[in-house]
């Protein structure tokens, strides 16, 4: 049990997209016991939203929600090719249903009603198969390994502070995407952007020196009145 509450140190932030409320405050409450940071929905609308503003490791997601399929989300997380496991939690049975939603992009699918332990194995289960790949973020040249917390360009070791390595690491998530500084007050410095915002702009031009050279391509760009972008030109 100790080994596995430190693996969730690093892989914690779980959705749970799901409208029977009951239920969603059991497991919710069951999930946060084990040590996972619970984000939850109750809607196809409000997910995606969490979905596009937080860093998710795993997304447990019904089928049968007030405001849509909940494949057509799925379809969605896949078409921005967003590669967060997910794992279908449904009443659907068939074979039938669980082909279509394997074949939509779920890593998993679950029949209702769940054991709560088979549940966590398979949350384990994906976490671990999605370790390996997600434990290495790439942007062009640019490479940064999360189990090692090394940060290459071009080949060239690049020294960064734990903040500036949090810093990066939430931008490359984010790559070709403007994030804000509210964005990056919210989830890296977990404080208000009033409090944050004169620490925030002298931390990305200390990280922007960093992995920015003459003969490099630009990398870091700040949008004006908007934030800030990882990747090619905006």
């Amino acid at each position: 049990m100790k080994v596995f509450l430190i693996e969730l140190e690093v892989m914690t932030n779980l959705l749970l997209v799901e409208d029977h409320r009951s239920l969603l405050r059991s497991l919710q409450t069951g999930l946060e016991e084990e040590g996972y940071r619970v984000l939850t929905a109750t809607s196809g609308v409000e997910g995606k939203l969490i979905i596009q503003r937080e860093p998710l490791d795993v997304i447990i997601l019904d089928l049968q929600l007030p405001d849509g399929d909940g494949l057509q989300l799925l379809r969605e997380i896949r078409k921005d090719r967003r590669t967060v496991p997910v794992m279908i939690m449904s009443a659907r049975d068939s074979l039938e249903d669980r082909v279509l939603g394997l074949d939509s992009g779920a890593d998993d699918y679950l029949v209702k009603p769940v054991a709560f332990a088979e549940l966590l194995a398979r949350l384990r289960s994906l976490l671990r198969r999605n370790a390996s790949s997600e434990s290495v973020l790439h942007c062009e040249a640019m490479q940064l390994d999360r189990l090692s917390r090394r940060v290459t360009r071009h080949g060239e070791v690049i020294e960064l502070t734990r903040r500036e390595f949090e810093l990066l690491e939430y931008l490359l998530r984010h790559q070709s995407e403007i994030v804000t500084r509210q964005m990056l007050a919210r989830d890296v410095w977990k404080a208000s952007t009033a409090t944050w915002t004169n620490v925030i702009e002298v931390q990305v031009n200390s990280l922007r020196k960093k992995i920015e050279r003459p003969e490099w391509p630009r990398l870091l760009h700040t949008i004006r009145g908007a934030g800030y972008t990882l990747g090619g030109p905006p």
